[in-house]
């Protein structure tokens, strides 16, 4: 990671504040990272105490509603909350937010043993058991990770080239044909981190087939992403690109770009091959451009009823997460500090506006799930909750001068 990169952005906060511990250093904006990450220990603490039973996993919470939608481990969405208690533990070192994520990370263990439901895996175990080992070393962890990434390339269809989304009939989805969802190169971590950790080395260029084909065929000329892609499971050829959670199959969907910024930062990270920084930057670029002016999209870029319309803050987390690892491998240095800017400045308004605060135990209100479907909309929802704890927490490592995977306490 180039973080030489920043050290000359970085000195002048590190002069300011050199008479303060590490820990305790702000953003040139005054912006109180610690603070805002003891909010999220304090509301995290009251909705560990409502989780009714063993084997529930928070998922979401309806506006004006206090009250918790569970899950089991089989939802997509099971390994957000796991993962967030990792983070959780990464801030606090103490041994309570130790015990409670690995509580909350062994339901899911199920998923290492048994077939693959959907390619969500990267997201139930890399986010839970992946957050456990790298803070921990468990080796019981490791080898969960490494057979769910086994279960997970069974999606592999090489004669696409790419993971399998939806193993099953989805609407339009043209079943059985081959699906591909932009939030499918979020996973693609787990396959990279198995392969440099001991599992096949076939992993590593399963991703990489699946970094370039959806590269090649589920963005427009622009660089906004569709979707998904349709192809013909036998031949390989592209069907067609639609949508299933934007406003239409030609807009931009937030949080379909927010993973695609992402991704191919990711995959960057993964690879170091420089196409794939290129591409993060182009993505990165037509979302930054068409935000609104507190950097908060709404859940469609394209929707007809903008501004009286819903918001995504689970996309801005999601990208204030990315483009502040973007700003570590991006050598201009302008760039670079635009990038941090920015992430920085969503996490300010999402901290100001958005935090849930009394209004419920989540961190975060007005997310936007499924608006074609009317699901999760202007909820309160757990991957928003997530990636809010995972940038605050990248940023608060660049502002000490860490690489942001690196633990936070030397245990």
């Amino acid at each position: 990671m180039k973080l030489q990169i920043l050290g000359a952005f970085f000195v002048t906060i590190l002069m300011v504040n050199c008479g303060k511990k590490k820990s305790e250093v702000k953003a040139e904006t005054g912006f109180d990272i610690d603070a805002q990450l003891a909010y999220c220990v304090e509301q995290t603490s009251k909705a560990v105490k409502l989780v009714p039973a063993d084997g529930n996993i928070p998922r979401n919470i309806a506006p004006d509603s206090k009250t918790w939608r569970y899950v089991d481990y089989k939802d997509w969405t099971s390994g957000f909350w796991p993962g967030e208690l990792w983070y959780l533990y990464e801030f606090t070192n103490e041994i309570g937010w130790e015990q409670t994520a690995d509580k909350f990370t062994q339901y899911l263990k199920p998923l290492s043993v048994t077939p693959a439901l959907d390619h969500d895996l990267g997201f139930q175990v890399h986010n839970s058991f992946g957050n456990g080992y790298r803070l921990t070393g468990n080796p019981e962890y490791k080898d969960v990770i490494l057979k769910t990434a086994d279960t997970l390339a069974t999606l592999f269809n090489p004669n696409v080239g790419t993971i399998l989304s939806w193993p099953r009939d989805v609407p339009n989805m043209e079943w059985p044909q081959h699906n591909t969802i932009m939030d499918n190169m979020i996973n693609l971590e787990m396959l990279f981190w198995a392969s440099k950790n001991g599992g096949n080395k076939a992993l590593y260029d399963m991703a990489v087939s699946h970094a370039d084909v959806t590269m090649e065929n589920q963005f427009r000329p622009d660089y906004t992403s569709y979707h998904v892609v349709i192809y013909d499971k036998d031949t390989g050829e592209k069907i067609k690109a639609v949508t299933h959670q934007g406003y239409s199959d030609s807009s931009m969907w937030a949080r379909g770009q927010s993973w695609a910024i992402y991704g191919y930062t990711m995959v960057y990270r993964e690879t170091k091959d420089p196409k794939y920084l290129d591409f993060a930057h182009k993505v990165t670029q037509v979302y930054l451009d068409r935000l609104p002016e507190d950097l908060i999209p709404y859940w469609d870029f394209d929707s007809p009823d903008i501004p009286n319309t819903t918001r995504d803050a689970s996309a801005a987390a999601v990208v204030a997460s990315a483009i502040l690892e973007l700003a570590t491998f991006t050598e201009d240095e302008a760039t670079a500090k635009m990038y941090m800017d920015k992430g920085e400045k969503m996490l300010v308004e999402l901290s100001a506006n958005y935090q849930s605060k009394d209004a419920n135990t989540a961190l975060l209100l007005h997310s936007t799930g499924h608006a074609p479907a009317g699901s999760e909309i202007d909820y309160s929802i757990i991957y928003g909750d997530y990636y809010y704890v995972e940038a605050l927490l990248r940023l608060k490592k660049l502002k000490m001068g860490m690489p942001i995977l690196a633990p936070l306490h030397k245990n």
